[in-house]
């Protein structure tokens, strides 16, 4: 089951298209995604120049992120391009329509997060799986503690004591944005959004490795947790954990929720790569060849 499990990633800053570029790459996706991707693109001609990067910034994650996912579905799974069909829940995660496909994976998921200059995906064989990136920044004309406080609902006073007493701004931000990358993957990983109540979501860690989950102040013994540095001002953490947790409309994408402790244990404790670095152009590539091989 280890070719389930993957875990890819693209530096967006490495990639510059021009118009017909970003059209090309565009148009190798099923139209039914294309308005996602260009609503990040105003109607009438923008004034500011930052303004303008920023929403040009949030199409290339957006069109990357599907890129990848197409990518991988193919790659991994062998499921010819013009089949491959890429829905989301109401709460937004995306999930492979698999009804009328067979393939070796007892419950084949994945996820995807984008953040600063990254773009990430990663899949599971039978356990769910949840992704975050994070990017160690704050708003203009704020400083640190007053930009985190905006967020202090969102974590136990045992989560909070420890971020506040880490060190000095930076320090504190960096260990804001750890406890805030895993929070999320963990609502990602069972397909909630962040209406779900984080503040119950309590992790624990050694020094960032043995990361542990509490939810509703009670240990959960079937998640598995990482966090890595991708760079100085990025992280990246993975959610690993039973698929029976997911919530009622994310079980309904999944081939199966019930798995005896065996397999779960398996599925627990598989091996968790390091990141692949993939390139865009790698990623057209392949679908391209794709596209015109059928």
């Amino acid at each position: 089951m280890e070719k389930g499990v993957q875990r890819w990633i693209v530096d967006i800053s490495k990639w510059n298209p021009s118009s017909n570029d970003f059209s090309f790459a565009l148009s190798l996706l099923p139209q039914t995604h294309h308005s996602s991707i260009t609503r990040f693109l105003p109607l009438l001609q923008l004034f500011f120049n930052y303004v303008q990067f920023v929403k040009m910034e949030d199409r290339k994650r957006a069109l990357v992120s599907l890129l990848l996912q197409y990518t991988l579905v193919h790659e991994v799974l062998g499921i010819p391009y013009p089949d491959i069909v890429i829905n989301r829940t109401l709460e937004g995660k995306p999930f492979l329509e698999c009804a009328r496909f067979c393939f070796e994976f007892p419950n084949f998921n994945f996820n995807v997060s984008h953040h600063g200059d990254y773009v990430a995906i990663a899949s599971e064989p039978l356990c769910l799986v949840g992704l975050d990136i994070v990017n160690f920044m704050i708003p203009e004309k704020e400083t640190v503690p007053e930009y985190i406080q905006n967020f202090s609902s969102y974590f136990s006073s045992s989560e909070w004591d420890r971020i506040i007493s880490v060190g000095n701004n930076e320090e504190v931000l960096a260990e804001f944005y750890r406890y805030w990358c895993l929070k999320e993957a963990y609502v990602k990983a069972i397909g909630s959004g962040l209406a779900y109540g984080l503040h119950k979501v309590e992790f624990h860690h050694t020094n960032w490795t043995s990361i542990s989950v509490k939810v509703d102040g009670v240990t959960n013994q079937q998640w598995r947790f990482w966090l890595f540095n991708l760079d100085k001002g990025h992280s990246v953490s993975i959610a690993r954990g039973h698929p029976r947790l997911a919530i009622e409309s994310y079980k309904r994408s999944l081939k199966r929720t019930k798995f005896n402790e065996e397999e779960h244990n398996v599925g627990l404790h598989l091996p968790n790569p390091r990141f692949v670095l993939r390139t865009v152009e790698e990623l057209i590539s392949v679908i391209h060849k794709a596209k015109r091989s059928c």
